[in-house]
């Protein structure tokens, strides 16, 4: 059996067992997961008020480095 022959069969012994994840089935965008939709929201939500929350801080803290306060 030559080289390319041997490759060949590997390759379609590969394909045939694999299946690709764009095949899948499409989400159901008229029933959203609301769990995940939820932690998305609930995290960005959170994210946002911890980056709010150290501003506030780096501000107070150059205002008072700086005599300002």
């Amino acid at each position: 059996m030559t080289l390319s022959r041997l490759f060949s069969r590997a390759v379609h012994i590969n394909r045939a067992g694999s299946r690709s994840a764009f095949t899948s089935s499409k989400p159901d965008t008229a029933n959203p997961n609301w769990l995940r939709v939820g932690l998305a929201f609930g995290t960005s939500a959170l994210l946002w008020g911890l980056l709010f929350k150290q501003h506030s801080t780096d501000v107070h803290e150059y205002k008072v480095r700086n005599g300002l306060q």
